[in-house]
């Protein structure tokens, strides 16, 4: 079946530049007619602006597709039913919601404050639990849609400095897998994405030290474009068997990444006590711990 996307309706948040942008355009090559939601605002939320939301509907336009800016925040729950009807208030219908809206706090956990946990979760895990809910009863009553949610290896494995960011990466992840179990018999898809690609959001990673250096040139080399087949693929009725997954897109690279599963058991007839623990339980299953890794430890090679 091909992954065409002619005559459905799909909502983009954080669409106005880097990978949103990137899927949004390609939605709208593969036929979709797109809501391109986007705030505006700086990285450390400041400043909304219509601009960028604009200039990509606008794109679209020209080239002969069909597209509504919105400007509604992802991070409030009426904010995201909001993005919702605007949907449906220009195209009378909804069929697919890619979550992409995103920012930063890097801070180690030491130092993080408050508001740097709170703005993180609020746009990640919050946005889109609410622009997934807003969406879910029209997918219900029509028995069909497709939910891609971006998450991220700072979740799914770890990275520095990224408390906030890892755990609303990786509590997408669950959402997603929720959202898939209990949206199955209604015909509703939901995957996830974990992107590797160069945006305004990875331009803040620090670039000081050789290592950095290095890490963000291999960066610099995974366009944000790349990202956007995977997410039509996911989108469209191509995608009707893919449901609770977790893929990652690096450059040309596809990965299907693991769900946490048991590794190792050890049992105690009598039960166990702290001390057997320490003394049975540990070193039965220390060959099987996982190291202490980043993201970059884990997936170090050059991107293809």
């Amino acid at each position: 079946m091909s992954a065409t996307m002619q005559d459905k309706v799909v909502l983009v948040t954080g669409a106005g530049g880097g990978i949103g942008r990137g899927i949004a355009l390609a939605m709208a090559a593969a036929g979709a007619r797109v809501v391109v939601n986007d705030l505006g605002v700086s990285m450390s939320g400041d400043g909304a602006d219509a601009g960028p939301a604009q200039r990509v509907a606008e794109e679209i336009r020209a080239a002969g597709g069909q597209a509504v800016a919105n400007t509604d925040s992802v991070s409030s729950w009426n904010g995201a039913h909001k993005i919702v009807q605007c949907a449906l208030d220009n195209f009378g219908r909804i069929d697919a919601v890619v979550n992409n809206a995103g920012n930063l706090r890097d801070r180690m956990f030491f130092k993080m404050n408050e508001e740097e946990w709170r703005a993180v979760i609020d746009v990640h895990l919050h946005g889109t639990f609410f622009v997934s809910r807003a969406a879910a009863n029209y997918f219900k009553d029509q028995e069909g849609g497709a939910y891609v949610h971006m998450t991220s290896t700072s979740g799914l494995i770890g990275n520095l400095g990224q408390a906030n960011y890892s755990a609303a990466k990786l509590g997408i992840v669950a959402l997603s897998k929720s959202i898939a179990l209990d949206m199955q018999r209604f015909n509703v898809r939901s995957n996830c994405i974990a992107p590797f690609a160069w945006s305004r959001m990875t331009s803040s990673i620090p670039s000081e030290t050789p290592e950095e250096k290095a890490r963000v040139a291999k960066l610099q080399k995974m366009e944000a474009g790349k990202i956007a087949p995977m997410a039509v693929f996911l989108a469209s009725d191509a995608a009707r068997e893919v449901s609770g997954q977790i893929f990652a897109v690096r450059a040309n690279e596809i990965l299907l990444m693991s769900h946490s599963r048991p590794v190792r058991s050890v049992h105690m007839s009598e039960g166990w006590t702290p001390e057997a623990i320490g003394e049975v339980a540990m070193p039965a299953m220390r060959n099987s711990f996982f190291k202490l890794e980043r993201s970059p430890d884990v997936i170090g090679w050059d991107p293809i």
